[in-house]
């Protein structure tokens, strides 16, 4: 049983405040904020950062699935160094067996793997070459990301 994050309630608040205007005399909430707003201010008032997902009520859930599903699938940004032997990928800062499961992964573990290799900070992913590999550019003497 993976934990979702509190960090990640407040993006799926956040989305669907965005998404979903409030009534029009102002007072009422779309009901997928209500719903992962409960979930969240529980979660403050018992100073926890994480809940177990199989703990969140099916309206709540389903509203973090419907922002979940919005959010890309895998770090990887086809630059697999496990694939030659390294224990933790240069370029997504997955781990092999992260890698290796990935798929059967749930969308909480998923989330998790996303906050820690954000946390970290370290993988290729975060850095310039990011921001080249999208937009197709190498660096001289660099290997190109595609079909790799």
């Amino acid at each position: 049983m993976a934990a979702i994050h509190i960090t990640d309630i407040e993006a799926a608040i956040n989305y669907w405040r965005h998404r979903t205007p409030a009534s029009a005399e102002g007072l009422g909430l779309a009901p997928e904020v209500q719903a992962l707003g409960e979930v969240y201010a529980l979660m403050v008032y018992g100073h926890t950062t994480e809940i177990d997902e199989d703990s969140l009520p099916p309206a709540a859930m389903a509203a973090w699935q419907s922002w979940y599903d919005t959010t890309p699938d895998t770090p990887c940004i086809a630059i697999c160094s496990t694939s030659q032997g390294d224990d933790l990928c240069k370029g997504c800062g997955r781990t092999f067996d992260e890698v290796q499961f990935w798929l059967s992964f749930t969308p909480a573990e998923k989330r998790g793997v996303w906050r820690r290799i954000t946390l970290e900070h370290s993988a290729w992913r975060f850095n310039r070459y990011a921001e080249r590999a999208a937009e197709g550019v190498t660096t001289p003497g660099a290997a190109s990301s595609k079909g790799v």
